[in-house]
């Protein structure tokens, strides 16, 4: 995840451009910004659902084959 000094930052930069706009400067920031805050959104719920065991009513594992893979790959759930 992001830092608290760049979230706060983006926050700045985003009303700041609501109400002012922003120079040349603070627009590229605002973009290398949003670019690495969804670059570590994605990589934290593409682990999140990586880490996922689906289960049906009965208690039966029903996870996808494909998920199964990447989980037998990186070693999780013993699979």
């Amino acid at each position: 995840m992001l830092s608290k000094d760049k979230l706060t930052r983006i926050n700045v930069l985003a009303k700041k451009s609501k109400n002012e706009g922003l120079s040349l400067s603070e627009q590229t920031e605002q973009k290398k910004l949003r670019e690495a805050y969804l670059a570590a959104f994605r990589g934290g719920m593409r682990n999140h659902i990586e880490g996922l065991k689906v289960v049906d009513e009965t208690g039966a594992d029903v996870t996808p084959d494909k998920l199964k893979k990447i989980q037998k790959e990186k070693g999780l759930h013993d699979r």
